[in-house]
Formats: C-alpha cells, sequence, structure tokens
C-alpha cells in the first residue's frame, strides 16, 4: 500500500466515509490552514448528475491543448486515491506523486486535529492545498455530491460554473424532484460570475438553472440556445455566437459526448481563455477519461473473454446514464450486429430497475456481480431480480471474471459478443485493477 493510500486508510477508521452535506466543517478546517482555496488559479467548477467528469477531460484537453497546465480534481477514483488529483504540468498534467499527495492528507488530518469531519471533507481540503501550492494556468474541480452544501463549494469566485445534465440520483440527500435536484446543483453558481448550462433533458431543470442565474445575475450561456453541437457528415459541428467549429467527432463514444464536449468549449471560452479550432480538433483526437464507455483492448481479463469480443466498461449507472449509454450502443448493434451482453454490478442508493430498463431491447442477457469495494453494493441474486423486472434475462454469478468465462464455455453460434461491464464506478475500479490497466 502507498503511503498516501495508508493514510487515507488510517483516516477512514476515525472519520465517516459518506457525505454528511454542510459547509461549515470543511470551512473551519480550510481557516486553519490558511483558506487555500482563495489561493487557486483561475477554476471551473463543475456540478451536475450525469456528464462531469467528461466535461472535466475535454476541459482538460482544450486548455492543454493551447499549452495551458491544468489541475484537475475529480471523484470517485477508480483504482489509486492519486487519480483525484491531477497536477499541470508542462507538456500535460500527471497524477499527484504518492509523497506529494501523502504530505497534503497528513498536514490536513493534522490541521483539523481530530475533529468531526467526513473523509471527503479532508480529501477535498488536500486538494486546495496542493492546487494553491502547485502553479497551474487552471484549474478544474468537480463537484462530489449535489452543489450547494458539497465541499468544493467554498470557491467564491470560480472563473466558470457549468452544470451539466440534471436527472434524478442520490435523492436521500438531494431530494426526489429534478426541480430539487437542480436547486441544489444551482448552488454552485455565483452572483456576478458566469455560468454554463449545458444539455438538459427535464425542462424543470433547465427552468430552475436559468432562473437561479438570472436573479444572482451572472453571465449565461445556455445549451441549445447559445451554443450547441450537432453530428455532420461524421464530424462535430460546434457552433456559438462567435462562429463555429468543424472538429472531428470526440474520441469518446456515444452522440452525448458531442453535448458534454460543446458545454466544455463553452465553458473554457467563458472562463477568459481563448479557444481555436485547432485546438479544439487537437482536444476532440486526445480526450481520455477512463471507466466511461472505454473499450478494453488487452489485459488479463480480456484475455478471459470469447475470442474477438468486444469488452467496454461504464461506470455511470442512474437511469439518465442508462438512456444515453443505451443509446450508443444500440447505434453499434445496427453497425454490427455483436449480441450485447451486460455484466452488471450496482449500488443500493441507485434505481437499478430504471438503469435497467434503457437496455430492455438491446442486451441478450445480464450477469449481476457484486460490487465488493462498497458497503452499499447490492446482492447479485437482488440485483438479478431487480434487471428481470426490467425486462431482461439475468442471472447472479460471483465475479466478474466467472461471467467472462461463462460466455466464453457459452461459445455463441452467431460470432463474438460485445461485452459492457456496468454499473458502479467502484465495479470499474475492480475491473481495470483486476485487468492491470489501471488509470494514468
Amino acid at each position: 500500500m502507498s503511503r498516501a493510500a495508508a493514510a487515507i486508510e488510517e483516516l477512514m477508521k476515525l472519520h465517516p466515509k459518506g457525505f454528511d452535506l454542510s459547509l461549515e466543517r470543511i470551512s473551519r478546517l480550510l481557516e486553519r490552514l490558511g483558506n487555500p482555496q482563495d489561493r487557486m488559479p483561475p477554476v471551473i467548477h463543475i456540478a451536475g448528475t450525469n456528464g462531469k467528469g467528461s466535461a472535466s477531460a475535454f476541459a482538460r484537453a482544450l486548455l492543454e491543448a493551447g499549452g495551458k497546465t491544468v489541475h484537475v480534481h475529480t471523484s470517485p477514483h477508480l483504482v489509486n486515491w492519486h487519480e483525484r488529483y491531477r497536477l499541470g504540468d508542462e507538456g500535460g498534467g500527471k497524477l499527484v506523486h504518492d509523497d506529494i499527495l501523502a504530505d497534503a492528507v497528513e498536514r490536513v488530518a493534522q490541521a483539523n486535529a481530530g475533529e468531526s469531519i467526513t473523509v471527503f471533507e479532508i480529501l477535498t481540503a488536500a486538494m486546495f492545498v496542493l492546487f494553491s501550492e502547485h502553479p497551474a494556468d487552471a484549474a478544474i474541480v468537480e463537484v462530489g455530491l449535489g452543489g450547494r452544501f458539497d465541499a468544493t463549494n467554498v470557491i467564491a469566485e470560480p472563473a466558470v460554473s457549468l452544470i451539466m445534465p440534471v436527472s434524478l440520483d442520490h435523492e436521500a440527500y438531494l431530494g426526489d424532484r429534478v426541480e430539487l435536484i437542480a436547486a441544489e446543483k444551482a448552488g454552485i453558481i455565483k452572483t456576478g460570475h458566469p455560468v454554463i448550462i449545458g444539455q438538459q433533458e427535464w425542462d424543470a431543470a433547465r427552468d430552475v438553472l436559468v432562473a437561479t442565474a438570472e436573479r444572482l445575475r451572472s453571465p449565461m450561456r445556455v445549451y441549445a440556445q447559445d451554443f450547441l453541437a450537432i453530428e455532420e457528415n461524421g464530424r462535430m459541428v460546434y457552433q456559438d455566437e462567435e462562429g463555429l467549429f468543424d472538429l472531428p467527432l470526440p474520441r469518446l463514444p456515444g452522440r452525448h459526448q458531442l453535448a458534454n464536449a460543446a458545454a466544455a468549449i463553452a465553458a473554457v471560452k467563458a472562463a477568459g481563455f481563448n479557444v481555436t479550432a485547432e485546438q479544439a480538433e487537437k482536444a476532440m483526437d486526445s480526450v481520455s477519461w477512463p471507466g466511461r464507455l472505454q473499450r478494453l483492448n488487452s489485459g488479463k481479463l480480456v484475455d478471459i473473454a470469447p475470442a474477438d469480443a468486444e469488452i467496454w466498461i461504464d461506470g455511470g449507472h442512474n437511469p439518465g446514464a442508462g438512456s444515453v449509454i443505451a443509446e450508443a450502443l444500440a447505434g453499434e448493434e445496427e453497425r454490427r450486429s455483436m449480441p450485447l451482453f451486460l455484466i452488471a454490478g450496482m449500488l443500493n442508493t441507485k434505481d437499478q430497475s430504471g438503469y435497467f430498463q434503457s437496455f430492455a431491447s438491446i442486451a441478450r442477457h445480464v450477469y449481476t456481480v457484486p460490487v465488493n469495494n462498497s458497503d452499499a453494493g447490492v446482492p447479485a441474486s437482488e440485483l438479478a431480480v431487480r434487471a428481470s423486472e426490467a425486462g431482461l434475462s439475468a442471472e447472479p454469478v460471483a465475479s466478474v471474471e466467472n461471467a467472462l468465462k461463462l460466455l466464453r464455455d457459452a461459445g455463441e453460434t452467431e460470432g463474438p459478443p460485445r461485452v459492457l461491464i456496468c454499473g458502479s464506478l467502484y465495479l470499474m475500479g475492480e475491473v481495470l485493477a483486476a485487468n492491470g490497466t489501471p488509470p494514468e
């Protein structure tokens, strides 16, 4: 175990792992640390139910394509804690070095002096310490949960707030109506500071976000009103009030990534950075976001799978995410006619049947597996029932490896299958670790 991981594991024994939404504890701690959140590079602050990570990846790719150094904070991690902190560097950012992260975590824990706090708040404070002490041209900070009371929301003057698609998720914390959830996400909008509102599935969510920006007199740009992206002749056309870019399709698969890329371009511009067509083209070709509709081309698990199978992983597992992933894979199905199988592991905080419903007409069968790295994992037998309720053929198995072996031994007659390993990001972390291909 790395030094940083050992320090964090020790903290997890002392403090709760979950969320306790409040700014009081983090503010107290940051004051003891000299308020590092006020000494950050220009911040692109990103909230939303779906698409936060993709928007972060696009924004980073855009800025780095323009020669900028960029810090990036995302959560959760997939395999190693260090993935949450990418420090800007010439020629591209790098995941934080273990000793640097361990030092920051230890200093934050010492400043907290054993007072009541969550581990996420300590890790967020460590992010502010790291990003304030290492120079960079910009910082991309992803919200952990919600917005208004998320620990990252002590950023008083963001260069821009970006709110990605809002849908039902984490209802226990954020409310059971989309407008309530939108109101929580809108909490990152700051008076007089620019806000970009990404594509919204729900008019009610968009209305809340727009009304909040208007009330706070925040310069606002809204997807499909002030900027948008469409696919045309196998290309992506981005357009805003300044003109249009004719770009390659994003390297991240799925039609939904066009809107995510558009939101990132609009946000980087609103933050005061120049974006050229050449820069945007380079970004679409270089963008990378592990664990989200990522194809595994080699590794230990790939070797177990049926010969010539396509193995994909995706860690979005609320109904909104299920819808866009199913749409992306349905398009592939039409082109290739490869049977689609799911290997799914999910948390009890999610709408499991709602997620599976999107796959009812395109997936041949679902193998359900436990999520070993979370206390909130749904037992595989129970998850199989949820998949069956959504109209899918399903059976519980012990592990992803077992499911791949069953598929291999079944020997499908119509050719190699496509396999989507899906559900919790904790499961994606298990898969990437077992496959020997952790994020870098």
